[in-house]
């Protein structure tokens, strides 16, 4: 767990952090998002003392993170940064293994460590042996993900990680970091200005503005939980069907259709934004497809499925 307390930072006059009070669980995912200059990156650099902060106080796991040596806090801490900064001389291999060798890991445990992480990132073993500059932009952020996992901490702090990346490579990207997060148990704190990024990965999201956190809230209650005009305006009128992306066809739990034979179906892990849009296109019910059996997508459906979740929130 990490628990920030009344946390002041200054540059020179201006103060980029204003009594700023969070509390992150262990195995949470806390997004970080607001405009240009907000502080969000300030409040993450904070965490495992990139920046030094003026007033207040962190811990970390019910420690107070000034009584820590630096370099062992940073050592329970991975962090990944936009522009990945992979080291251009060394292959994947050795940049996903550095801090394993600083370590002094055994050569064997890091050949096994690095291939499990390979593994599970769904990059080939053969890669290993690649400079950065053969991997594209989607390869080569998910060895920067690699690096920040390789010697297992319990918190990683991602500063825009993802944001140079096309939005189809962007979205699998970030698809497949959720899935490693949440299989491994990492406490997350992601720093973000893409709103469907936020709704995506946040269990929750820290909204904020001129060095506050304006409002802090779960994706769903945000629907209906907006307490102030700035949050009304950042996050915009199709807030609501942004969140749809956070769920898959089959979080509906339809029912099959057993008099529909249907040879090809659309998969049943499409997300919900695009299965409405699928809806929208076509007059028929949408057809989805899950081993031998067959369901029909209304809009009623997807509506349905909102209510509910608007109603889980509201109780």
């Amino acid at each position: 767990m990490i628990k920030l307390s009344q946390i002041r930072k200054l540059y020179d006059t201006q103060e980029a952090l204003r009594n700023v009070d969070l509390q992150i669980e262990d195995g949470e995912c806390v997004v970080l998002i607001g405009p240009s200059g907000c502080g969000k990156s300030s409040l993450l650099k904070s965490i495992n003392r990139m920046i030094d902060i003026d007033a207040g106080t962190i811990t970390f796991f019910n420690e107070d993170i000034l009584s820590l040596p630096v370099e062992q806090l940073r050592r329970k801490i991975g962090y990944c940064i936009q522009g990945v900064g992979l080291f251009p001389h060394m292959n994947v291999k050795e940049n996903v293994a550095i801090l394993l060798r600083i370590l002094k890991w055994k050569e064997v445990d890091i050949d096994r460590r690095v291939d499990e992480l390979l593994l599970m990132s769904e990059l080939p073993l053969s890669y290993k042996t690649k400079k950065p500059h053969e991997l594209s932009g989607g390869e080569a952020q998910r060895v920067g993900v690699c690096r920040a996992l390789a010697t297992d901490p319990p918190v990683l702090l991602m500063d825009e990680p993802f944001g140079a990346l096309d939005p189809m490579t962007r979205e699998k990207i970030q698809i497949a970091f959720r899935d490693i997060a949440q299989k491994l148990h990492k406490t997350v704190v992601f720093v973000t200005h893409d709103i469907e990024e936020a709704i995506l990965l946040g269990d929750r999201i820290a909204l904020m503005n001129e060095g506050q956190i304006i409002q802090l809230s779960t994706p769903e209650a945000l629907i209906q939980d907006q307490k102030e005009t700035f949050t009304k305006n950042f996050i915009g009128q199709d807030y609501p069907l942004m969140v749809l992306k956070r769920y898959r066809v089959r979080d509906l739990k339809l029912e099959p259709v057993s008099n529909l034979s249907v040879t090809h179906g659309i998969d049943m892990d499409t997300n919900l934004k695009e299965a409405l849009a699928l809806c929208i296109k076509q007059t028929e019910p949408v057809i989805f497809k899950d081993g031998q059996n067959s369901y029909a997508l209304l809009y009623s459906d997807i509506f349905s499925f909102i209510r509910g979740m608007q109603d889980e929130t509201t109780h």
